[in-house]
């Protein structure tokens, strides 16, 4: 499975994304989990993004580990439990396109509001609800894409808290995303010690983009930090909607 092209793809494409999520705190996942949807079933694929996710939010989180906001990080982490709890007694799962949809558009509707009544993770009770929106989404579509990061583009912290702060709730996510997946591809190719070995590789690679990605960070005014990070929510939002629009039409 993991032939030289392959690991030479997972090592680019792990410092790659890992940067340009250095940066953002964002978009990076949302690229390379299409790149490992393309190269791996779809089990391993999320076990292996899990992974990669985890090593680069956290060594981001350890690299501006003075900046975190650990009161928005622990009601997230609350909020993402609560989701958890409640759609362990459904069995309703929405259509993937309708969440698709629904997710690319959030950020153009938010965005759009007067700021007053805008998402704001540093507001009373709204880390809780987006690790609950964020939990739910997770476990119905898979993807959280913008729909979280419109908590944070409004909320007026320094680029530095914004990107510590979102890293470390991300981490408590993309944990359970592991231990998820890790229980479907439980078996003898699931426990194969070169995937393990493969995965530490792709971390690896994903701590060092990371790491590279602190100078460009530093080098941005919070000005620039948000005026970038609202085009890329929104565009991303367009991928979201695009994807979900596709998919209604080829069902």
């Amino acid at each position: 499975m993991f032939t030289l092209p392959v690991l030479a793809a997972l090592a680019v494409a792990a410092v790659v994304t890992s940067f340009i999520s250095g940066i953002f705190g964002m978009a990076g996942g949302m690229l390379l989990i299409g790149l490992l949807l393309f190269l791996l079933p779809v089990p391993v694929a999320m076990v292996f993004h899990g992974v990669i996710q985890i090593a680069a939010n956290g060594s981001r989180s350890w690299l501006w580990r003075h900046h975190i906001n650990w009161k928005v990080v622990l009601q997230f982490g609350a909020g993402t439990a609560c989701a958890l709890l409640i759609f362990s007694f459904f069995s309703f799962v929405p259509p993937k396109s309708l969440i698709l949809l629904m997710v690319g558009a959030t950020p153009f509707v938010a965005l759009s509001v007067p700021q007053r009544f805008a998402p704001n993770i540093e507001r009373h009770g709204q880390a809780f609800l987006a690790g609950m929106l964020g939990g739910a989404i997770q476990l119905v579509a898979g993807v959280t894409g913008p729909l979280l990061d419109i908590f944070y583009v409004r909320s007026g912290m320094t680029r530095q808290v914004n990107v510590a702060t979102k890293s470390a709730a991300m981490v408590l996510g993309h944990i359970s995303k592991v231990a998820y997946f890790g229980l479907l591809i439980a078996s003898p190719a699931g426990r194969d010690l070169e995937q393990w070995l493969v995965m530490a590789f792709a971390a690896a690679c994903a701590v060092l983009g990371t790491t590279l990605s602190r100078r460009m960070l530093d080098s941005m005014s919070d000005k620039q930090f948000y005026w970038w990070t609202r085009r890329i929510i929104l565009a991303l939002g367009a991928v979201y909607i695009g994807q979900g629009v596709w998919q209604m039409a080829t069902q």
